[in-house]
């Protein structure tokens, strides 16, 4: 069975509802979607690093309880295990606080053997930090020797907006690496000031990667392919939280394409029927994290969906 692997931080996040503690989980934008795949059956391998102290016990013991492999995780003994705060609004929109105390030598591991038609996910500043950038890069380039499939989320938060020049070639970079990028309009607001779908794809992706979904919280998800560009309703709801939203629509996104045995050669022929049934599998996914407090999917939801072959 086809893997997926993905490479991001694992941090714990404290999330506050009117101003007071409500709760606090195990998060990292790729882990949330790594996690929801794990309880829908996927195997799959996850890259990070956390600190040798009552959080990282938190986090390595929340991935065993989940079924994800500890093996690719650098448990640093300098340091501190990453924490966020999280307020989130009447919308159930958060605000964050990060509190980060990272050693000099990062990511010290072997990273897992990836094999053709696996599926790949990265995202956020951790594939722009250029302390990393070294070892993000071997991973793409053995990803793409190997024709895996690479699926980038900007996840290009308001706190990094004034490095975004700076930024840039290792944007564009990723772009150029990847099968899928998906983004928020936040994302291109932060980035380029944009918000306009097709100037956004015309632009700034299509050069680089065929591949595009562009999602805008409670509004339409657009898809941009060299064939067509299509938009679908997300499903209206009342979040409870909507902090795992767009990590889980990955996730689902990802579970689609394995659902319907996409592979990399596939990937840029696919028609608007397909892509249609694997654009819902990432709202249902997004949908189903924002009914909790959870980063990602229901152990009930995860027992719904069919399982893949």
């Amino acid at each position: 069975m086809r893997k997926v692997v993905g490479i991001g931080e694992t941090i714990l996040d404290v999330i506050f509802r009117n101003e007071q503690p409500s709760t606090a989980v195990p998060g990292g934008s790729v882990f949330n979607g790594i996690v929801s795949l794990a309880r829908a059956g996927i195997p799959v391998r996850f890259i990070s690093e956390t600190g040798n102290d009552r959080i990282g016990n938190i986090i390595l013991k929340f991935m065993q309880d989940n079924g994800i492999a500890t093996n690719y995780i650098n448990v640093f003994p300098d340091g501190k295990s990453p924490v966020s705060l999280a307020f989130l609004n009447a919308q159930s929109d958060a605000e964050y606080i990060f509190y980060k105390d990272y050693p000099k030598q990062r990511l010290d591991i072997l990273f897992p053997e990836l094999e053709e038609n696996d599926i790949l996910i990265f995202g956020s500043y951790y594939a722009l930090n250029p302390v990393l950038r070294d070892k993000i890069v071997d991973l793409l380039e053995q990803a793409r020797e190997k024709k895996v499939i690479i699926y980038y989320d900007l996840n290009f938060r308001s706190s990094h907006k004034e490095e975004a020049l700076k930024l840039m070639p290792t944007i564009i970079e990723n772009f150029e690496y990847s099968s899928i990028v998906r983004g928020s309009i936040e994302d291109f607001l932060n980035l380029y000031n944009l918000k306009e779908t097709d100037k956004i794809y015309k632009d700034k992706i299509k050069f680089y990667c065929p591949n595009f979904i562009l999602t805008s919280g409670a509004d339409n998800i657009s898809l941009h392919t060299q064939q067509f560009t299509k938009e679908y309703p997300a499903m209206p709801l009342n979040p409870v939280s909507t902090i795992g939203a767009g990590d889980n629509f990955n996730a689902g996104v990802i579970y689609g394409l394995l659902k319907h045995q996409i592979q990399y050669d596939d990937l840029n022929q696919l028609d608007e029927t397909t892509w249609k049934q694997i654009i819902h599998y990432g709202i249902a996914f997004s949908a189903n994290v924002c009914q909790s407090f959870s980063n990602s999917i229901s152990s009930d939801f995860a027992k719904q969906l069919s399982p893949i072959n």
